[in-house]
C-alpha cells in the first residue's frame, strides 16, 4: 500500500508566554464573540495573519517598481481582496499591515450565517454548520 503524503507546515503556533493576563483576556473576548470552540483556533488564525503581514514587510522593503515586489505584491492584494478581507479600495501593501484578526474572523461561515440573520446566535450558527443544514 503506498505511503500517504502528510503536510508537515504547522496550521497554529502557540503562544510565547504561556500566562499572559492581557492576552488571555483578549483571546476570550475574542472566542465569546465569534463563537469559536478553542484557543487553537484563534492562534491559527493568528498565524495566518502574520505569515500575510511578514510577506507584505519583506516586499515593501523592495524598491517601488521592482518586478518581484510587483509581481508577488499584486498576487496577494489580489488573494486578499478575493477572500474578502482586504477591501479594493484598499489594494496598497501599506494596508495589508494594518490588517486584525478580527478582519479575518468576520469571513468565517459561521460568522456570516449569525450576521445574516440565520440562526439565533452564533454558537447556534456553528451548531447549524455542523448539523450540515448550512453548508
Amino acid at each position: 500500500m503506498p505511503r500517504l503524503k502528510t503536510v508537515h507546515s504547522k496550521t497554529s503556533a502557540t503562544p510565547r508566554r504561556p500566562f499572559e493576563k492581557e492576552r488571555l483576556d483578549q483571546e476570550l473576548k475574542i472566542i465569546g464573540e465569534y463563537g469559536l470552540k478553542n484557543k487553537r483556533e484563534v492562534w491559527r488564525v493568528k498565524l495566518v495573519l502574520a505569515k500575510i503581514r511578514k510577506a507584505a514587510r519583506t516586499l515593501l522593503t523592495l524598491e517601488e517598481k521592482d518586478p518581484k515586489r510587483l509581481l508577488e505584491g499584486n498576487a496577494l492584494l489580489r488573494r486578499l481582496v478575493r477572500i474578502g478581507v482586504l477591501d479594493e479600495s484598499k489594494m496598497k501593501l501599506d494596508y495589508v499591515l494594518g490588517l486584525k484578526i478580527e478582519d479575518f474572523l468576520e469571513r468565517r461561515l459561521q460568522t456570516q450565517v449569525f450576521k445574516l440573520g440565520l440562526a439565533k446566535s452564533i454558537h447556534h450558527a456553528r451548531v447549524l454548520i455542523r448539523q450540515r443544514h448550512i453548508r
